[in-house]
């Protein structure tokens, strides 16, 4: 189970990388925009699902589509980083890091996506449905107590 201060942890980082994740790639726009429109607007549609996802993450009490939402989008950016740099895109080719953003943005978004894969391993130990965490997976409620 995650305790309340672990959880508070991953979902402020989580949160935190989100929305400057959002802030670099919006950032960006006006000038991708122009240099090749649907890259920009792959921007636009990114940071505004980190926004929504950091929100969803802070404000859901189950918040697992925000978590899962927002490692996608994190991967599909360090992709789209990635093979912008190297194989190029349609129409779009960029050769070094755009500093700082670039490391930036990689930055962010790897810690999202570790973040998650923390909170996922994390969140798949908590006790099933009914259960009380002491006697989780110890066969029966009545585990610890002599007969």
């Amino acid at each position: 189970m995650i305790s309340r201060t672990v959880r508070t942890a991953l979902v402020g980082t989580a949160a935190a990388c989100a929305v400057a994740n959002a802030v670099v790639h919006l950032v960006l726009v006006p000038s991708h925009l122009e240099e090749c429109f649907y890259i920009g607007v792959l921007f636009v549609v990114g940071s505004a699902v980190m926004l929504v996802v950091a929100v969803a993450l802070v404000a859901l009490r189950r918040p697992a589509v925000a978590w899962l939402a927002g490692a996608v989008t994190s991967v599909g950016m360090i992709a789209g980083f990635l093979l912008s740099r190297t194989v190029g895109l349609p129409d779009y080719h960029e050769d070094g890091w755009e500093l700082p953003y670039g490391p930036i943005s990689l930055v962010v978004e790897a810690l999202f996506v570790v973040t998650f894969v923390v909170w996922l391993s994390r969140a798949g130990t908590a006790p099933a449905v009914g259960e009380h965490p002491r006697t989780a997976g110890c066969g029966s409620v009545n585990a610890g107590q002599s007969r």
